[in-house]
């Protein structure tokens, strides 16, 4: 792991509330807003990771997610499940991003033995819209 750390949802909600200057990054894509729904608190960044619907990596990743950041900023970053996040929180990192944080759990979570996705920033009760 090259990012500063994995937190759960609820950890970076409260680290939303404490650092005022930190960023939530949504790297989900515009079809998962959309459907899914999206964290409702200030600052929330959307950019995606891969394209939608072509799965693409997003080539202009780092430009659109780091304007007007400062490099010390807290970035938490954020996905469906801990995964895509992981893989961009590492980008920011290794473009000189020092507080980088990957939300592990996601916004919804892992699959639970029925297939479905529990848990996350949406299954923690954490403030989120329909997109």
């Amino acid at each position: 792991m090259s990012y500063a750390g994995d937190v759960t949802a609820t950890e970076a909600h409260s680290m939303l509330i404490e650092r005022p200057d930190s960023v939530l990054l949504d790297v989900r894509t515009a079809a998962e807003w959309n459907w899914v729904g999206v964290p409702d608190v200030a600052g929330t960044r959307f950019v995606e990771w891969v394209r939608w619907p072509s799965g693409e990596p997003n080539p202009t990743f780092l430009d659109e997610a780091t304007t007007g950041l400062d490099e010390s900023q807290v970035v938490l970053v954020l996905c469906r499940s801990g995964a895509r996040s992981a893989a961009a929180a590492t980008a920011l990192t290794n473009a000189g991003f020092s507080e980088v944080y990957n939300v592990s759990d996601g916004f919804e979570g892992d699959l639970d033995h029925e297939h479905h996705r529990r848990g996350g920033w949406r299954g923690a009760g954490l403030p989120w819209r329909q997109g």
